[in-house]
């Protein structure tokens, strides 16, 4: 018989007796605890927690699980989530020209290795809607022109919103979406929005970061994957990784390099988010692996 398996995650003030109270409570309540992960920041005082764990006892229903366990939340000022562990987030991924952490996310969709569904794909220009009709994805084209008036953004804005909307999105990837998002939609998608780019930034700003780097000589390149805020390209941050490269590699080396990290680090963020294992705190993450 296969049981409910939830995934519960947690935040709250750091005090004695928290993994106690939280595992006494499952074990209470016919859960068998699968695996858990926790960790105090000494730093902003709180403690973070996921359990994954398995709900054995038929006469507990899910109503009855969620709201037995608010209580604790509430009485020990938890910021909670409970989530079905079989159920899959749906994902809904934005791109422009560039296509390779794209073509990436779906290859690893049809190969099951991320647990998600992906009901659309967004994209300011049309290079890529053959590839998506291949997984048989909704691809919807919203061309945003350049130097395009405020009106005109916030009314290409309100379509993404509305496709997040119309199809319960629960998190939104940019995958080298080449535009700049609003405060209001940053606002919106908050949490539950990411992005990559290399990891050059704040230095080689602008078109061919890669070239501009060869001409500079770096020895390391890299990509970050993180939450986006109104802040740009500094939201909290999930994942990054680099490659060491030399004076021998010319600058499509470098760029064929740095796509491969950007595509492998933004995987990994995606396969953190969907299975629950980031928890915000402030403007940095706790990523339990």
């Amino acid at each position: 018989m296969t049981h409910p398996e939830y995934i519960l995650t947690l935040s709250c003030p750091d005090h004695r007796g928290i993994v106690h109270r939280v595992s006494g409570f499952l074990a209470e309540n016919g859960c068998n605890i699968i695996d858990s992960a926790q960790f105090g920041d000494a730093q902003s005082q709180l403690f973070f927690m996921r359990v994954h764990f398995a709900s054995e006892d038929a006469s507990i229903s899910d109503e009855t699980l969620r709201a037995r366990f608010a209580e604790v939340a509430r009485e020990l000022k938890m910021n909670a989530e409970l989530h079905d562990a079989h159920k899959k987030p749906r994902m809904m991924i934005m791109v422009s020209k560039i296509g390779h952490c794209l073509n990436d996310l779906l290859f690893r969709y049809r190969s099951g290795l991320l647990h998600v569904e992906i009901p659309a794909i967004v994209s300011n220009h049309t290079e890529f809607y053959q590839l998506a009709a291949s997984y048989n994805i909704p691809f919807h084209h919203l061309p945003l022109k350049a130097g395009a008036s405020p009106e005109a953004k916030r009314i290409q804005e309100e379509r993404v919103l509305e496709i997040v909307r119309d199809n319960d999105i629960d998190l939104v990837v940019l995958a080298r979406y080449m535009q700049i998002l609003s405060p209001q939609l940053c606002e919106a998608l908050r949490g539950r929005a990411i992005n990559i780019h290399h990891s050059f930034l704040p230095s080689f700003k602008g078109a061919k970061p890669y070239y501009q780097a060869h001409e500079r000589g770096v020895k390391l390149i890299g990509a970050t994957a993180h939450f986006v805020t109104s802040d740009l390209d500094e939201g909290p941050i999930i994942e990054q990784d680099v490659e060491r490269v030399d004076h021998a590699m010319e600058p499509e080396t470098l760029t064929a390099i740095g796509r491969d990290v950007e595509c492998v680090v933004l995987a990994r963020a995606v396969k953190w988010f969907v299975e629950q294992r980031i928890l915000l705190n402030g403007h940095k993450t706790v990523v339990f692996k």
